[in-house]
């Protein structure tokens, strides 16, 4: 069995003059050989596939009919975005009646305060005074005796 004879290339670095080597392609003549060939008929086919390919895409018309969609994607986001700033308002506004019935409570709480502020003087000259009367009325039933005996 006869195996081919393999040349090998010298080995370049990758987009190192390939623009040359594109525009000169005669430049640096292939080593014959089997693999070369392959490597030249398989370019080829890659071209011609490409220029296939390009004169196809041109004859495409230009306007595909695609299903519709129901909304497009970023419409879906504005209307999201859209609910989301309703929310935030409504909360806000529900937070502004709060803080309008926080007020308003906040000012019944201080009518209550300054009433209780007399009541509670109140409730002390009471306390003193039941107090005292309690006094009095004990030494009176301690100094007259205790009746029967």
């Amino acid at each position: 069995m006869v195996t081919p004879a393999v040349a090998v290339l010298p080995a370049r670095a990758y987009g190192r003059n390939m623009v040359a080597e594109q525009e000169q392609p005669d430049a640096e003549p292939g080593p014959p050989g089997l693999v070369s060939r392959s490597i030249d008929e398989f370019v080829h086919q890659l071209r011609a596939f490409t220029d296939r390919a390009r004169s196809l895409a041109g004859a495409v018309p230009t306007r595909l009919s695609l299903p519709a969609l129901p909304s497009p994607p970023g419409a879906l986001s504005a209307a999201q975005l859209r609910a989301v700033a309703q929310t935030v308002r409504a909360q806000r506004q529900s937070i502004g009646a709060m803080k309008e019935q926080l007020e308003a409570f906040d000012q019944q709480m201080a009518v209550f305060e300054r009433i209780l502020g007399p009541l509670v003087e109140w409730s002390s000259t009471w306390a003193r005074l039941e107090e005292a009367v309690g006094d009095f009325v004990r030494r009176d039933n301690g100094e007259g005796g205790t009746p029967g005996r």
